[in-house]
């Protein structure tokens, strides 16, 4: 403490201005630390040094100065506090850093992970979709140049009575009997989530039969506008239809060109069905032909491009013919100018069957391939007995027409009741496989009726379509890596 002889002591600004005697000495570089204070003397005009400071102010009171003489360093001295703050910035420092470099190599470890688990899955998809078209390709060549020997051991199975249509029976060589069942996997590209909440609306459709009820009762009152078939139903026309009831509509029916048709006419009962694009049909929905008009049915296959028929009944139930045998059993047929040529038969089980044609068009030479699904165990205004194996015979179809852009010929007896249903299961499944995240099965079934009468005839119809989306998405989401 400097009082001692000293008049007046100010402090300003980091400078201490002491006067003593009239003499006036200016402190700078001033420290207080604990007890201790440490100053250094303004070069004045009295040469006062430090020394003289302290003699003024007593040494008995300045024990802790320490003196400088002006030009000389003040050593600075460092508390224990500024030392402990040091250290433990130092720490905290090195703390952070660490924890920033183990987040960084926890990060880069992870990425590195998921990057080397994407590519090995993308590598096994790509391997085994490839694998399997080429196995399935190379198959299908093989059946189209291998004929069939001369001679063959007695079938294991044999539908010749449910097509023969009374007609007599062909040998063992003209077609091949051996059943061959294998499932087709099933492919899609829907994501989990989406398959799940499709599938819980399925369930919960199926298991509340009010809704049902009252859904199909509302379908049943819906009317298409418009919905004239004159047509149709017009003199000359009415014997092409197989059922009146069920007439293609003015606005959305199949017409052929006058020019190449038997009878001169451009009718016949086979309507255009559209997906999402309203300028390409997805398919054609048409009733089994009749004797007077397998060649317009032929004209049609051939006018419209197409590659692929479903045909969804026995040619006869219970005695009532429902088709028309409108192909060879062997050999080749001339339907006014259209060759049909059988070229393989193939029981692939007991309910459904393929054949291959060239289909021939005798004014212009062209040939074309033609294959036939036949499904066999599907009654008039019934469901299969299993939703499994119409969606094998759905993946089997689907994978011939894959890659194509012309129609799939629906048929079974009047092209409404098992073709419609076919069709709506087809059209929801492709659908969901292209992204959809909500599927409307009775706005779906309403769309195709305003294009075809009668689509989908009976409640049970409409829950086995249901049914078998419902079970398709199950199986969907079991094939989906989890």
């Amino acid at each position: 403490m400097l009082y001692h002889h000293v008049k007046n002591v100010f402090l300003s600004d980091h400078v201490w201005s002491v006067s003593s005697h009239c003499v006036c000495v200016c402190f700078f570089f001033y420290r207080v630390v604990g007890p201790a204070v440490t100053f250094r003397v303004r070069p004045n005009t009295q040469n006062v040094s430090t020394a003289d400071v302290a003699n003024v102010a007593g040494w008995s009171e300045l024990h802790h100065l320490q003196r400088d003489e002006p030009g000389e360093e003040s050593p600075k001295q460092a508390g224990p506090g500024s030392a402990k703050f040091l250290i433990l910035t130092v720490v905290s420092i090195l703390c952070i850093v660490a924890v920033l470099l183990a987040s960084i190599v926890v990060y880069c470890l992870r990425h590195h992970t998921h990057l080397k688990l994407k590519e090995k899955l993308t590598s096994l998809g790509t391997d085994t979709g490839s694998d399997a078209t080429s196995t399935y390709q190379e198959l299908c060549r093989q059946r189209m140049s291998v004929k069939p020997p001369a001679e063959c051991p007695e079938p294991m199975h044999s539908v010749a009575p449910q097509f023969s249509d009374g007609g007599p029976i062909v040998s063992p060589s003209a077609r091949s009997s051996t059943s061959s069942w294998s499932e087709e996997p099933v492919h899609s590209n829907m994501d989990i989530s989406t398959g799940h909440m499709i599938l819980f609306y399925m369930e919960d459709h199926l298991k509340n039969q009010n809704r049902l009820e009252k859904e199909w009762e509302a379908l049943c009152g819906y009317q298409a506008e418009p919905n004239a078939s004159t047509t149709g139903l017009g003199a000359g026309n009415t014997k092409k239809n197989r059922s009146n009831a069920v007439v293609a509509y003015d606005h959305s029916r199949i017409t052929l060109k006058v020019e190449n048709s038997q009878g001169n006419s451009d009718y016949i009962n086979a309507s255009p069905v559209m997906d999402h694009d309203p300028r390409n049909p997805a398919y054609i929905a048409t009733q089994g032909p009749l004797p007077s008009t397998v060649s317009d049915f032929w004209q049609m296959v051939w006018e419209n491009g197409c590659v692929v028929i479903v045909m969804l009944t026995p040619l006869t139930e219970s005695g009532v013919k429902q088709c028309y045998h409108y192909w060879p059993d062997e050999g080749s047929n001339l339907y006014h100018i259209y060759e049909v040529n059988l070229v393989s038969e193939h029981i692939w089980c007991d309910d459904f069957l393929v054949r291959s044609f060239y289909l021939k068009n005798m004014q212009t030479n062209e040939t074309r391939t033609v294959t036939q699904f036949h499904f066999l165990t599907w009654l008039n205004q019934n469901v299969p007995e299993s939703s499994r194996t119409l969606l094998d015979f759905r993946r089997k179809v689907n994978k011939c027409y894959r890659g194509r852009s012309c129609p799939i010929i629906v048929h079974c007896s009047d092209g409404a009741g098992r073709s419609g249903t076919y069709i709506l299961i087809d059209m929801v499944l492709n659908k969901m496989a292209k992204g959809a995240k909500e599927i409307d099965i009775a706005a779906t079934l309403e769309h195709l009726r305003d294009q075809r009468p009668a689509m989908v005839q009976t409640k049970g119809q409409f829950e086995f379509a249901l049914t078998a989306v419902a079970e398709e998405v199950n199986a969907i989401l079991k094939a989906l890596p989890q």
